[in-house]
């Protein structure tokens, strides 16, 4: 991965927003901004812990081993996102991977760097302490979902998901493109599940799909859809 120091702009990312106005010329010193190609990984599960990274550009899915030959995408990182906080542990190893979905640029801090920062910065402490807080619940609402929600159900959340995550173009399609493969791995659905049911909503006009494109026509079937549990 390239490396250079003068992308960027210390006002973006998680960290630069919620740190003290006169830390930012130590981030500045300090960080490393890592180009990435899209499909390169940034760290893979069981890496030893180096730093985090807060997304600058582009797009990276945090993904972790799921039985033997599958993977669970956990979450999706845009502008901002920090990346790498799993590493925070005891362990000394990242539990999870995180590979970019599109080309971009990551902003690298390493872990003597941070640890410092969190000495210094308390409002950065408190809103990474509340940053943890949500993303344990939106967790287990994901684990919750994979085992009592029906694949109809964890496809249309996907959805819903992405479109808040990404918003949307000017055509009005989500304003990312995943595979259908990612698309599986984020819902926890068999390839061949997530094929049927796509195509189960585009003949009964709750999406439009153009290429990776997707446009949600009726977000309040959707809905209704993530209401649902297993019988």
């Amino acid at each position: 991965m390239a490396k250079d120091k003068d992308k960027c702009d210390l006002g973006t990312c998680f960290l630069c927003t919620h740190c003290l106005p006169d830390w930012k010329p130590a981030i500045g010193v300090a960080r490393q901004n890592v180009f990435v190609k899209k499909g390169q990984q940034i760290f893979k599960e069981g890496d030893p812990v180096t730093g985090i990274y807060f997304v600058y550009s582009g797009a990276i899915k945090v993904h972790k081993k799921w039985d033997n030959e599958k993977e669970l995408i956990l979450r999706f990182a845009r502008k901002g996102d920090i990346v790498g906080h799993l590493g925070l542990g005891d362990t000394g190893y990242y539990p999870v991977s995180a590979t970019a979905i599109e080309a971009g640029i990551v902003c690298y801090i390493d872990m003597p760097f941070f640890e410092s920062t969190l000495q210094v910065n308390n409002n950065f402490v408190i809103r990474l302490m509340r940053f943890f807080a949500n993303e344990l619940q939106e967790s287990e609402k994901r684990m919750r979902n994979l085992a009592h929600m029906p694949v109809k159900g964890r496809v249309a959340q996907a959805f819903i998901s992405l479109k808040n995550k990404f918003g949307v173009n000017n055509e009005g399609f989500i304003d990312i493109e995943l595979t259908r493969q990612d698309m599986a791995s984020f819902t926890g659905a068999a390839y061949e599940s997530l094929f049927r049911t796509i195509n189960d909503f585009i003949d009964e006009q709750l999406i439009e799909v153009s290429g990776k494109n997707i446009r949600i026509k009726n977000e309040a079937v959707l809905l209704k859809l993530t209401e649902e549990e297993q019988p």
